[in-house]
């Protein structure tokens, strides 16, 4: 068996790891350039900021909603590195919409007019991008890799992914719009040429038409990919993950500026420290785990996130706000909170990836080969819905003028139910074991 770091050196794996890489490092490049830029450039109030952020999160989201299921289908039905080509492709031409918007928003030329609906245009193309490419940077693992390497591979491209997270959350907070529009598109012809190294993954099973109704589609991917109980049980425990997911990444923006009075320098500080931890998680899993694909460690991990998220909410309720403006990050960074709150930030984030990266090596591994792209299609399907629903959540609490640190506490308790969900995973992982082991016997 490979190691982690052979891994990277073999063909068969570092093509489609550096256009994962390549691919969340422009994105999020992409993505927090755009939301801090409104947030502190064109919008002058919290609930303003937190709609515009809740928005942004939703149409990144619908995608995935529509297209899940035909996305599956097809990297399951066709070459899959043929499709990454020609989605990286389309990246190119995604990432001029969006540079020009940039620009148009920076020089203030019709703002609201033209400016942040090209913005959230080309937020929409890119959510339709990673529609079609999510299934195929999980199904091709399995294909590519031995069934023992599996768990591996998931690691390094979760934290590859969250790594890169950070390094796009760095520089948008901390260049101009016009150098990251320029920036987004280099970045997506790297992107093309690394898709055009992978090797081949000709579909694995009998060739099926597609079908293009995105309803029926739609409903029959979930339904045939949860009829194995781990897989509906990880599907539903990763989906709450994101739905917590998507409340606090819609805070982070408007808490940093309305109750941190934080600049976005430290607004971006936040996510590379939750970049950080989630990578840190990712790799810590697979450690403990030596190579096991289980969900041993999913209810204590999950549990362990809500409580740091109610730690957080604490030092949030604690903190002082700043009374001449905003703090920039070296004042922020001395004040007696900054660190508690940091480490309650990177808690956060390591044991949510000790959380979700076995449930993602479920999804490729107990299936079919045939099936897998279907399973992550499906899994982003009800992902989305989960995403959608958090989204929904934090603007009818901002609504009812909910404040943003006590929104907080919806994540922590949303943990619970996941933890639930990792324990009955784990409960039929361990009757299914016990029913091979009998069955030998």
């Amino acid at each position: 068996m490979l190691t982690s770091p052979d891994l990277l050196t073999r063909r068969r794996f570092l093509p489609l790891f550096v256009t994962q890489v390549l691919g969340a490092f422009n994105d999020n490049l992409y993505k927090n350039a755009m939301v801090l830029f409104v947030v502190y450039a064109v919008y002058s109030s919290a609930a303003e900021e937190t709609m515009f952020s809740a928005v942004a999160q939703g149409l990144f989201t619908l995608p995935f909603v529509l297209f899940s299921a035909l996305s599956g289908q097809l990297a399951d039905m066709r070459d899959k590195a043929m499709i990454i080509r020609r989605v990286k492709l389309a990246e190119i031409f995604i990432m001029i919409v969006g540079a020009a918007g940039l620009i148009m928003a920076a020089m203030d030329i019709a703002v609201h007019g033209v400016a942040i609906p090209l913005l959230l245009a080309a937020l929409f193309a890119m959510g339709v991008h990673s529609t079609f490419f999510g299934p195929i940077k999980y199904a091709i693992l399995p294909q590519h890799l031995e069934k023992q390497e599996v768990l591996a591979g998931t690691g390094l491209v979760e934290a590859g992914t969250y790594l890169a997270i950070l390094a796009g959350t760095i520089l948008a907070g901390w260049i101009s719009v016009e150098v990251a529009a320029v920036l987004v598109i280099g970045l997506a012809v790297l992107g093309w040429f690394a898709g055009k190294q992978v090797p081949s993954a000709p579909a694995q099973g009998t060739v099926e038409p597609i079908d293009y109704n995105i309803w029926r589609s739609s409903v029959n991917v979930v339904k045939g990919s949860m009829q194995d109980a781990r897989v509906f049980y990880a599907i539903l425990a990763i989906s709450f993950f994101w739905t917590i997911g998507a409340v606090l990444f819609i805070e982070f923006p408007p808490l940093a500026k309305n109750v941190l009075t934080a600049s976005k320098e430290v607004a971006s500080l936040f996510l590379v420290v939750f970049s950080i931890g989630v990578a840190i998680g990712s790799v810590s899993i697979n450690m403990l785990l030596k190579g096991e694909v289980s969900a041993r460690y999913s209810p204590v991990s999950v549990i362990v996130m809500g409580l740091f998220v109610v730690a957080f909410h604490v030092v949030c309720r604690m903190w002082q706000p700043h009374v001449g403006g905003l703090y920039d990050v070296a004042e922020f960074i001395a004040l007696p909170l900054a660190a508690p709150l940091l480490l309650c930030l990177l808690g956060i984030a390591i044991a949510g990836g000790m959380f979700v990266v076995p449930l993602y090596a479920f999804l490729t591994t107990v299936v079919d080969k045939s099936q897998t792209a279907r399973a992550v299609a499906a899994n982003n399907l009800v992902n989305s819905f989960a995403m959608v629903g958090g989204s929904a959540l934090a603007m009818g609490l901002n609504a009812i003028d909910v404040s943003i640190v006590d929104q907080l506490l919806l994540a922590a308790a949303m943990s619970v139910i996941s933890a639930y969900l990792g324990w009955v995973l784990y409960c039929a992982e361990r009757r299914l074991a016990a029913a091979k082991g009998s069955g030998r016997r």
